[in-house]
């Protein structure tokens, strides 16, 4: 069974929380750390892991907000704020890489050798690692459970912040043995993969912040899976977008012609159902049912066919013509894109109608296709009468 909206929430919060914790403990030590060993990579470092205090900390209230259900302003949920939400962690790490690799840049440029960093900053970098890998997977397995872009996003932060403190470790190692420069060119180096990360967060944020489609090869499992039900022609106008890691979905399902409306959205509606319990991060899907395939055929094409009440008017003309009145009858209209099929389902008292006028139904459906044969949109008729 899929979480609740509020297991989510809750679930996020709380991973988000410790991560924040554990973060603020880190960037303290190694800030301290790296200024007291002379270490700037370990600085640029502690950086870094104060820019993740700020986000799990914004994770924490995107997560309030995006969970919330739907309500009147917003009927698709609050999914977008977490997408926003995301695009702002990925400026932050923007912002920060550049304060980060400026600063190393103008330490490597001075013209100026700094003394080898202390041992100390080695077992700092190496608690780091420690830390942040346990956060990873700690994270990323919250992220995945309740399907949050968001977290998972967060999750590859703190995956980030370990690589980084590998670079920093060894930097670190190879000042001691009197390579001066290596240590800020590792923190160049950290910023780098800092701005990579926020880079792609934002990417993806944008991407999805304008509809984009969800990627081809899940177009194809999703068509799939529609196809594979009972009574499916056919899958068309299929349009994918994202929203706060769930997908939203709109299709038109093409059935048989002469199916009843009921059956039709019977159809659609099971197609629904099988689609959201084999993706769990589908939220919302749209479909129209379709007697024939309308993707290639414009609206004023299909528009242009009459409606009921002048099928009546054409119908009622005719049977007057042949029997003298226009009998009592239920009229089923199927529509294909530029002809229209009909069915005339009598009542009992029609047999009197028709005995009296000396015609047989066969040739009464004979009479009337031919009297309607003139319309330009009339392809044939079918007469059905209760059995005696």
């Amino acid at each position: 069974m899929n979480p609740s909206l509020d297991e989510r929430k809750r679930a996020g919060q709380k991973v988000s929380l410790i991560g924040a914790l554990v973060n603020t403990v880190m960037s303290l030590l190694k800030i301290i750390g790296g200024l007291f060993s002379g270490s700037a990579a370990l600085v640029a470092d502690g950086f870094h892991s104060l820019s993740d205090v700020i986000t799990d900390l914004m994770v924490v209230f995107l997560l309030g907000v995006s969970h919330k259900k739907a309500d009147t302003n917003h009927p698709y949920g609050h999914g977008r704020f977490e997408t926003l939400g995301t695009v702002a962690l990925a400026f932050v790490l923007l912002s920060v890489a550049g304060f980060m690799a400026w600063d190393s840049l103008r330490l490597l440029f001075a013209g100026e050798i700094p003394s080898p960093p202390g041992v100390v900053a080695l077992f700092i970098a190496g608690i780091s690692i420690l830390a942040n890998e346990v956060l990873f997977f700690y994270t990323l397995r919250v992220g995945e459970k309740i399907q949050s872009r968001l977290l998972i996003a967060n999750a590859w932060h703190h995956r980030s912040d370990s690589l980084s403190s590998v670079v920093v470790l060894i930097a670190i190692a190879g000042a001691i043995l009197g390579v001066w420069w290596l240590d800020a060119l590792a923190a160049v180096l950290v910023a780098l993969l800092i701005a990579k990360i926020g880079w792609e967060l934002l990417s993806k944020s944008l991407a999805e912040l304008v509809d984009t489609a969800l990627p081809p090869e899940r177009l194809t499992t999703l068509r799939e899976t529609v196809m594979s039900v009972d009574g499916v022609i056919g899958v068309h106008s299929f349009k994918t977008r994202s929203m706060g890691g769930q997908s939203l979905l709109e299709m038109h399902v093409q059935v048989a012609p002469h199916l009843s409306a009921a059956e039709g959205h019977y159809i659609g509606d099971y197609a629904t159902r099988l689609l959201q319990e084999r993706f769990d991060d589908i939220a919302h899907i749209i479909y129209h049912i379709d007697t024939y395939d309308d993707h290639a055929i414009s609206l004023p094409t299909r528009s242009a066919l009459p409606a009921r009440t002048e099928i009546h008017q054409h119908l009622d003309a005719a049977l007057a013509r042949i029997l003298g009145e226009a009998p009592d009858y239920e009229l089923i209209i199927y529509y294909t894109p530029r002809f229209i099929e009909l069915d005339i389902k009598c009542p009992m008292a029609i047999f009197a109608l028709l005995e009296q006028q000396g015609v047989t139904a066969a040739e009464l459906e004979a009479r009337l296709n031919d009297e309607l044969r003139t319309l330009e949109w009339f392809k044939g008729i079918q007469i059905w009468l209760p059995a005696r």
